[in-house]
């Protein structure tokens, strides 16, 4: 039987999908060395206790979510119960045997979780949820569990709800004061009464974010993030008596991210990320000082609006020693622990998938000058077939130096490719971050554009060859790009993607509804939706969405999809069971097999759905 090369690149693709490897590691709360460690299996997240510094324990006979966390006592898995990724559901907490299940919120109407915590001591879950009525914080007695308390509703966006070590005052990042704005501003309440007990507000200098509580019993200091100098730099807050510690680190360029606190020993654990590049660093609280604990790779991944402010993160132990979660684009996520004299120990390997290329890091001028990073690489030993242009979701998150299978598989296809952090991504400054509102996504658009010019001067990027790709907002952003930069691409494979900014934002969950509604007012919503362009385009288009996706749901493209077959243009619609964040490689494996079959088809002239030759090609 004779094999071609495609049939060694589709044995290859199968090969790294079947791999399951380290997504996240949640560390419990307390004096125990205990973590809920989730991995990607082929058919969706799975679970692990992990008692370190043993191996993980044995895969729980359940689900889980990469929020999921474990209670201080080992006894309870804590997990929004979403029917299969709505992320509209309820809490629940699941015994480790899954002999056991505990309905937390019984009684209330379905909502969407924005914080997930708790209690250094163990009493006290705190919850932000999100339902048709506002944000909420609750508190949950949990030992034994007990009756919901709202200790603080609004109308207005609010996040992530922090415990103090005994849960006498929640912290929460909130935006009551500049409705619409997502700059907050820090919140503390009274865990028995819900009165305010203190707010702190750096605007118009910038926002401020909780980190974590003190764990020494009794010491109500709260770490927390600031940006009064545009980049964020950590901060140290009394919230009763109001005294302020602030590490302004003015010898180091870019930000300064607050990962963790190591209270007993005056140790803060922070992110030092300049030029979208990582380094792990240890602050003393005391003096300022500051070492580095690892370079190289990654060691957080941010996820700002969702159950937890990271992906995954370094942190410390309880004993005081780091737990460094590093990966890179070559090697998946691990584990590792240094300690005191610098020497570092792997805890958990990372998983053992196909050997992969790294990326480089590439800073590209913008139209107005602005520099943003771009991660590339070239296939291996042969001549790239086409080069593909991925562009992250958010849009305030981020692409770092880490494992990505779609990215690996790509590159052994023979593709070249690349990754953008735009405008609008985070840890590159607050202006950045920021310069995506109110423009319609003209930077977004100007940013790709110096992308593929940046790409073309190094000979990639030939327009019949090259594809624009993502997910969430990535996916508008693919659909807008072959819209309003049809001359640069061949097709867009976009993912649970927007085209019509006004009918998704009426049928969006409410978590996001608030959010995107001043980000996209009315005067806007045209030059933003990629239906407004879609009469410009020329390319190739699949669009991959979730039947029960609540952020970005189908009819936000239903109505495109129409339009543009109506006309004659090229397009696919494909449909999967699932949410707005689907885990699982088997998934992942149907996604990445369809999108290299409707690249090969462009390369082949011909069109995606099947009818013909390739838009290109046509006359």
């Amino acid at each position: 039987m004779l094999h071609t090369p495609e049939d060694s690149t589709m044995k290859a693709l199968d090969e790294r999908f079947t791999v399951p490897y380290l997504m996240t590691v949640r560390p419990a709360a307390g004096s125990a060395d205990l973590a809920l460690v989730i991995e990607n299996h082929v058919e969706g997240a799975r679970g692990r206790v992990w008692r370190a510094p043993d191996a993980p324990g044995e895969l729980l006979p359940f689900d889980v979510s990469t929020g999921a966390i474990i209670t201080p006592d080992g006894r309870w898995i804590v997990d929004l119960d979403d029917g299969g990724g709505s992320e509209v559901g309820a809490l629940v907490a699941i015994s480790p045997d899954g002999s056991e299940r505990v309905e937390l919120t019984p009684g209330r109407e379905p909502y969407v979780l924005r914080g997930l915590a708790m209690s250094f001591d163990g009493s006290t879950l705190v919850a932000t949820i999100v339902d048709e009525e506002g944000f909420h914080v609750l508190t949950i007695p949990a030992a034994p569990w007990g009756e919901p308390k709202i200790v603080y509703s609004n109308p207005v966006e609010a996040w992530f709800g922090l415990p103090s070590s005994d849960a006498s005052v929640v912290s929460i990042d909130t935006t009551d004061h500049n409705p619409g704005i997502r700059r907050p501003l820090l919140t503390v309440v009274d865990a028995a009464t819900g009165a305010t007990v203190a707010t702190l507000d750096d605007l118009p200098d910038g926002p401020v974010r909780g980190v974590r509580f003190s764990s020494v019993a009794g010491d109500e200091r709260l770490l927390l993030n600031t940006e009064r100098s545009g980049f964020s730099r950590p901060a140290i807050w009394h919230p009763r008596t109001g005294e302020r510690r602030d590490f302004d680190l003015p010898e180091l360029a870019g930000e300064v991210l607050a990962l963790d606190w190591h209270a007993p020993s005056g140790r803060i654990l922070a992110l030092h990320v300049d030029a979208g590049l990582h380094r792990l660093i240890e602050i003393d609280d005391a003096d300022a000082a500051v070492r580095t604990v690892l370079d190289g790779g990654s060691f957080a991944e941010p996820d700002i609006a969702n159950l937890h402010p990271y992906y995954w993160t370094s942190y410390y132990a309880p004993s005081g020693a780091v737990r460094a979660m590093r990966s890179s684009w070559a090697v998946p996520l691990r584990v590792t622990e240094v300690v005191a004299d610098g020497t570092e120990t792997t805890l958990i390997a990372p998983a053992s998938v196909p050997k992969g290329q790294p990326l480089t890091s590439t800073l590209v001028t913008s139209a107005d000058g602005t520099p943003v990073q771009l991660w590339s690489a070239r296939p291996a030993d042969r001549e790239p077939l086409g080069t593909i242009l991925e562009i992250h979701g958010g849009p305030m998150l981020v692409t770092v130096d880490r494992y990505d299978p779609s990215a690996q598989a790509w590159l052994e296809a023979g593709y070249a490719y690349a990754s953008l952090n735009y405008r609008g991504s985070v840890t590159f400054g607050r202006a950045f971050r920021e310069g995506f509102w109110n423009v319609g996504g003209d930077r977004e658009i100007e940013d790709v554009a110096a992308a593929i010019g940046w790409l073309r001067g190094q000979g990639l990027a030939d327009p019949a060859s090259t594809f624009v790709t993502g997910a969430s907002y990535g996916g508008h952003m693919t659909l807008l790009s072959v819209g309003r930069l049809p001359e640069l691409f061949a097709g867009g494979l976009a993912h649970v993607a927007v085209a019509d900014w006004s009918v998704t934002i009426e049928a969006m969950n409410p978590a996001v509804r608030t959010v995107w509604s001043s980000w996209v007012p009315p005067e806007l919503v045209s030059r933003f939706s990629a239906i407004t362009y879609l009469d410009d385009v020329t390319a190739s288009v699949w669009i991959n969405q979730g039947s029960i996706d609540t952020r970005t749901p189908v009819v936000g493209v239903q109505g495109y999809v129409d339009r543009l077959r109506a006309r004659g243009g090229d397009i696919v619609l494909d449909i999967f069971e699932g949410g707005h964040e689907p885990t699982g490689l088997e998934g992942a494996a149907i996604s990445q097999h369809r999108m290299q079959e409707m690249a090969r088809r462009t390369l082949a002239g011909e069109r995606w759905d099947g009818t013909g030759l390739a838009p290109s090609q046509e006359h």
